[in-house]
Formats: C-alpha cells, structure tokens, sequence
C-alpha cells in the first residue's frame, strides 16, 4: 500500500456507494455481526480517512484496512471496488460497517455498470431488468397494469418501508436500511423509478435523522415515507396508474435555438450531502426552465457558488451573470422538468439583461396570487403532498410590519402606478426565509425589509404548501411606477437575490416616503386548527414506533377524537381513531400466546391518516389565500 496520508473526519469524506454493493455487504454478515453493525458505524465518525492509490482507505483496527476504489463515475459500483485486509474479507464487519457509512449513491448519476440482481439466479436479473423498464416506459406509462416483476419488487419495497414504520427510527438502523437499499435496488431492475428514489430519500432521511444533522426535519421524514408506502402499496396491490411508476430517467431531448432569461438564483443546501446554486430561467415561449450547479457539498459550497461558473457546452456560464441576463442557445437539451443540458453541442451567447417588468419575466407578476395558489395545490395526486407548491410565482406585495424573522404584507391590487391599494380582504402574507443557514442571507434581508412598512415590492419565491399564507421568496425587486420601493444599483437589473446580495440602507428609501401601517393579525389556519393532534400523531409514529404511539394514546384517546369532532373535523377523527386501535393490536396464536402485530394493517391505518392529514391541510391552506383572516 502506497502513499497512504490521513485526512479530516472520517465519513464526510467516503464516496458514493451503489445500494446494492452496500446491502449485499450487509446481507453477507453472520447474524452475531449484524448485532453490533449499528455500533461499529458510530464509531467510524471519529476515524481519518485515508489517502491510497485510486481511492481512499478506513483503518478499522489491526489489520483491519478498508480499501475503497470507487469507479469512473466516481462511486463505488461494484463489489471489487471495495476490499478489507481482516481475515474474514469480504464477509467482515468492518467492510460492511465503512460500505454503510458512504453516502446513497445516485444511480441517475453513478449507474451500476451491470446491473443484476444479486438474489436472482442465472439471467433472470437481466430479464427482470428488461422486463421492469419495458413495464415502465410501454405499457405502464400507457395505463396498463404493473408486470409482476413491478409488483414483487414493490411488496418487498412495502415491507421494508412498513418494518421501519412499526420500529420507528431510533430501531431503523444499518440493517433496517440494508433492507430498504436492497429493495430500492429491486425496483430499479423492475423499472421502479418513483418508489427507488422515494426508498433512497427516506434512507438518507433515516441517516440524517438519526445523526441529528442540521436541517433535516421530521415532518420531511413523514413525507417521504408516505410517498414510498403510498406507492408501493399500490403497486403491489396492481394499480395500473402510470403516475405510480415515474419516469425512468431524466431524459435530455433536443430542443434546438432557446432564448432564456435570468429571473434568481438560489442557493441549494440539502440534508444528503449536496449544495450549490440554481438560477432559474424564462424562455422567450414562458416556460420555466433553470440551470444547475448542485454537487456534493455543504453549506460553504452553496455560499461560494453566489459567482460559480459552470460549463455549458462550449461556454462558461456565470450563474451571477445568467441570474440578471440571459442567453442564446444554440444545440439546446431540456430535461421532462426544465433543466438545460450542458453536453458537448451546446453554444451559448449573452443576452442584455431585462428587468422583471417587460416580455415573458412579466407574465410570472401577471396572474393574482389566489389564482396561481389554488392552481398549484390542485395537483392530480392529493396522496402525494410534497409535489405540490414547487413552481416559482411572482406577487406585488406592500410591507407591513414583521413578526420574528418573518416578514408580513399584502398582496397590491392589479393594475399600474403608484397608488395601488392592497387587495380588499385580502389576507395577510407571511414571507419566511427560503434557508435560514447562517452563511445565505436570507434572514438578514427580511429582517432589513420588514423594518421598512410601506415598502412597495415585487416577490419571486416559492409557496409554502405546509403554512397557511406562507411564502419562501428567493428574490425581491423594484416595484415599477412606485416610490416606496427599492433602490438598487443599476447592475443589479431591478432585483436581490436573497440568499447571496445583501440589502443595504442606501437600498431602501427615506424613512419619510415610507408610511408606517399597522399589520392586521396573521392567523394560521392550519396551526390553531385541532389537526395538530394528527400531525403529532403521525410524526409520533415515525420518530418513536408502533409502541410509542399505543403508550401516548393510552393517556390520550380522548383528547385526540373529541376535538377534531367538535371542530368538524369528522373523518380525521375516524383516522386517527384507526391508527390508535391499529398500533396496540395484537393477536393470540393457537395456544393463546401473543402474536407479533400485523404490520401491513398497522401501515395502511398510519398512510390513511397521513393522506388525509395533508389533503385538509391543503384546503385550508388554499382557503387561506383566498378568504380574509379570521380575526
């Protein structure tokens, strides 16, 4: 072994590493092992990394070396990429432990080079893979019923998802997650891409949260294991919607001359290891598009991208630049979800910047907020939360006071000019920092707006689909015809990008144009409704288990169905009421002995009340935006 030099902490330096090259290592251990895998992965946060030829090493102890050489992509994708010097290689813990320390590797990003599933014998792997993709690019996508290749490998997916709901994630450790990564392996050889990348997220999810890791939110955990047992479940049961299965893959297609304009950047800070900069885009045809720098990182990499330049083709992009101008793109790719492809035919020429007042950045300022809202909450799939709410809006807002780092406005009347009133009965907004990390600028930059009520302002952000009359802005502006707005320098182009320009005094204008108004009460329909004890409910029973939520309700049946009904809430009642008879069942064998609880029940009662849960929390959510807060 040559030139072997130890680095940092350990696991934040690991690459990649395929689900199925880590759950096979896993699988491989003797049970007296697996025992102590949790234990053994702990103490791995404080051990250097390596250095070696081609890759890096983990020294686990005497004679005890992890070697791991990850492939081209830069990803350990193969089981000969990864080798320790114990006697009891392959099948040693201490591979097994280091394999599961590595991040989730993307398999958009790093595909396995031969995919085959390592517990089908012979080329039934290949013809499982063969047959899945064929489910979910033909048929499936035409509405036809899920193979039964698809539906095995969501049963398996739905039992590792419903294990991990009845032993909550203090119990969902290693091995729990070994079983998650083999089975999201057997949906991609099915052609499973929506449950795969759902059974990853909620891995990484499992990871964060169990090493506390700033960030990361239960309520985010909830989500993705509702969408993974969401559709595993039906899947398995042969549900023949194609919306189910997802899409394959992000497939570039040509889209030949493109021009596009720069509306923001944001910056990206993710809880899985990865950070950097999107700058979001119009086409001169209004489609949203954007263009990416997200790699692994944390949070440093994200505020250093506030200049990134990155290559398109043949060009250099600076996100900066393309954030206030724009391009000419010759040889254009474009992702199903507005990406731009930066391969080798791409050429691109800059364009003047625009303001946000003129040509296609002005249809995004164009509709009123409670139209744009209830559009973007009437998503096709009310099981399926976390797709709602994501499209950038624009709104022309006035500012009125400020509670704690949030700042609170009115929506302005259609029309032009400097006398534009609020919207009547029009309800009160709350602005809260898109990232509130202390290296963006998100929150100090509220803070400076909302200490100037009457400031006229034009918003580009992102709905809150989890907060009544919430918005996460990502960019502000000059108001056109206003003098209570901003004043910002000319190179700016009309607009800040929150999370990386810092608004300055000499941006706002003179205390005295400013009129002073007094914010009316912001009422949060979803926070004071009695739904909190369902959403307590079902965080209880991801963040504790089956058990944790039988103890709680022991104490509390009846403080949790007497208010939803009293309130109205009758269904949601009804739901949790399952859910708590669901998590203290238990059954009697033969001989009169206590039986192990049916998982599969206890999952269909907690996705219930989940899916209900989130569909009554979009309502009120939607009626906020369009009714006067109650007073």
């Amino acid at each position: 072994m040559t030139n072997r030099t130890p680095t940092a902490v350990a696991t934040d330096r690991l690459p990649p590493v395929s689900p199925a090259v880590a759950a096979a290592a896993v699988a491989a251990l003797p049970s007296r092992l697996r025992r102590r895998l949790d234990a053994t992965v702990e103490r791995l946060a404080a051990v250097p990394v390596g250095q070696v030829d081609g890759g890096v090493s983990v020294e686990c102890g005497p004679e005890a070396l992890v070697v791991l050489r990850p492939g081209p992509t830069g990803a350990v994708t193969g089981p000969e990429q990864a080798g320790c010097a114990c006697l009891l290689a392959p099948r040693c813990l201490h591979l097994a432990a280091v394999l599961v320390a590595c991040p989730v590797a993307d398999p958009a990003s790093h595909p396995d080079p031969a995919p085959a599933a390592p517990s089908t014998p012979g080329g039934a792997g290949r013809r499982a893979t063969r047959a899945g993709r064929a489910g979910a690019t033909g048929p499936a996508a035409a509405g036809g019923a899920p193979t039964k290749a698809q539906r095995a490998a969501a049963g398996a997916l739905w039992r590792a998802a419903a294990a991990v709901l009845a032993s909550g994630v203090p119990a969902a450790g290693a091995v729990g997650q070994a079983d998650l990564l083999r089975a999201a392996h057997g949906a991609r050889l099915a052609g499973l891409p929506r449950a795969e990348a759902a059974a990853l997220r909620l891995v990484r999810g499992l990871r964060a949260h169990r090493s506390r890791q700033t960030g990361h939110r239960l309520a985010d955990l909830v989500e993705v294991l509702h969408d993974l047992l969401y559709a595993a479940g039906r899947l398995a049961a042969g549900d023949p919607d194609p919306a189910l299965v997802g899409v394959l893959r992000r497939a570039y297609q040509p889209d030949g001359t493109l021009e596009v304009h720069g509306v923001c950047r944001e910056p990206v800070i993710s809880a899985t290891g990865y950070a950097g900069v999107v700058t979001h885009l119009v086409a001169a045809d209004g489609r949203r598009l954007s263009f990416a720098d997200v790699k692994p990182g944390g949070p440093n990499r994200a505020r250093d991208c506030a200049h990134a330049v990155t290559e398109m083709g043949a060009a250099s992009v600076d996100h900066a630049a393309l954030a206030r101008g724009g391009l000419r793109i010759t040889g254009t790719t474009v992702s199903p979800d507005g990406r731009l492809g930066a391969g080798a035919g791409v050429r691109a020429t800059p364009l003047t910047g625009a303001d946000w007042s003129g040509g296609a950045l002005a249809e995004l300022f164009a509709r009123p907020l409670a139209e744009v809202v209830s559009g973007q909450l009437a998503v096709d799939d009310p099981a399926d939360p976390g797709r709602a709410g994501t499209a950038l809006l624009g709104a022309d807002l006035v500012v009125v006071g400020a509670v704690g780092d949030q700042v609170l406005a009115r929506e302005l009347a259609p029309g032009a000019g400097a006398d534009r009133a609020p919207v009547p009965d029009g309800p009160v907004i709350r602005l809260v920092p898109a990232d509130p990390h202390p290296v963006l600028a998100h929150v100090a930059n509220l803070r400076r707006l909302a200490s100037w009520p009457g400031l006229r302002i034009r918003v580009v952000g992102r709905l809150d689909p989890g907060r009544a009359g919430t918005l996460r802005p990502l960019a502000v502006g000059a108001l056109p015809g206003a003098t209570e707005t901003l004043r910002l320098p000319p190179e700016w182009h009309g607009r800040a990008d929150l999370g990386y320009d810092q608004i300055q005094g000499a941006h706002l204008p003179p205390r005295g144009e400013a009129g002073a108004a007094q914010p009316p009460p912001a009422v949060d329909e979803v926070a004071e409704s009695p739904l909190w004890r369902v959403r307590r409910l079902v965080e209880l029973a991801v963040s504790g288990g089956r058990r944790a939520v039988a103890e709680a309700a022991r104490d509390e049946a009846a403080s949790l169905a007497v208010p939803l009904r009293r309130a109205g809430f009758t269904t949601a009642a009804a739901v949790t009421s399952a859910l708590v008879a669901e998590s203290d069942r238990r059954g009697r064998d033969a001989f009169g002995r206590l039986t192990d609880p049916d998982p599969d029940r206890y999952a269909w009662a907690w996705l219930a009340a989940t899916a209900h849960l989130a569909a009554t929390e979009r309502e009120l959510i939607r009626s906020s935006w369009v009714a006067p807060a109650a007073g």
